[in-house]
């Protein structure tokens, strides 16, 4: 989102009336053939005219009428490891950006890259959640829309994190287990089936899926940029 400075509404202004002071100037000399004349009504045209035109978009910046401010939203993806979801999220991150509102993208893997420290136990995941579920409302409360992509297993850390944003849109990146699986180009699930990963959501850990998210995307019916037009779409009353 933009805002128009102070300094551009008077280099537009300039730029436009020292375009019509030469054409008004111009007209007044054809007509009377007085160069004096015309300089003289050209510039005080061009002085009167780009005060006139200063104060006038000044007043405009401060009318309501016709003009909304944009609400931003935390769009929150959850699924499992390797269902798609943080391509998508990619893909609606792009896309709001390219409509020039201010966006943060948080993806799950690269917090964790941040904080090594943080475990896969239920009481580590919902506390990790819960941490990026505050920082995406307080970015929100600051107008950024927040892209977050983490599988966030469990109902409950979705639900406080509904609870702490003004507005929430789950999207639940449905792709089924045995599709994630067949995906997993880096064999963490085969690892996690050997035992050599513990608290895998899926495997060893449950994952619950959200009871009425906003948004339902399923991986093998749908592209990434289909899907992203779902989302978008569900959005649409936000622009």
């Amino acid at each position: 989102m933009y805002r128009e400075s102070t300094v551009r509404s008077a280099v537009k202004a300039m730029s436009w009336r020292l375009t019509g002071t030469i054409a008004t100037a111009a007209l007044v000399f054809i007509f009377t053939r007085r160069l004096q004349l015309a300089l003289a009504v050209g510039g005080l045209e061009f002085v009167s005219k780009l005060a006139l035109f200063f104060v006038h978009e000044r007043l405009w910046d401060r009318i309501r009428l016709g003009r909304h401010a944009i609400q931003p939203a935390v769009l929150w993806f959850t699924g499992l490891s390797g269902s798609g979801k943080s391509t998508i999220a990619a893909s609606v991150c792009s896309t709001l950006r390219a409509r020039g509102l201010r966006v943060e993208y948080l993806d799950g893997d690269s917090i964790r890259h941040i904080f090594p420290a943080t475990g896969f136990t239920r009481p580590e995941r919902e506390s990790h959640i819960q941490r990026v579920g505050f920082l995406a409302s307080r970015l929100e409360e600051h107008g950024v829309f927040v892209v977050a992509s983490l599988v966030s297993p469990y109902e409950e850390s979705r639900r406080f994190v509904r609870g702490l944003c003004k507005e929430f849109v789950e999207i639940y990146v449905s792709t089924p287990l045995e599709e994630c699986e067949r995906r997993d180009t880096k064999g963490l699930y085969a690892r996690a089936r050997r035992g050599e990963l513990r608290n895998f959501t899926g495997i060893d850990d449950p994952y619950e899926p959200p009871v009425s998210p906003e948004v339902t995307i399923d991986t093998r019916s749908l592209s990434v940029e289909e899907a992203t037009t779902k989302v978008m779409d569900r959005l649409r009353h936000h622009f």
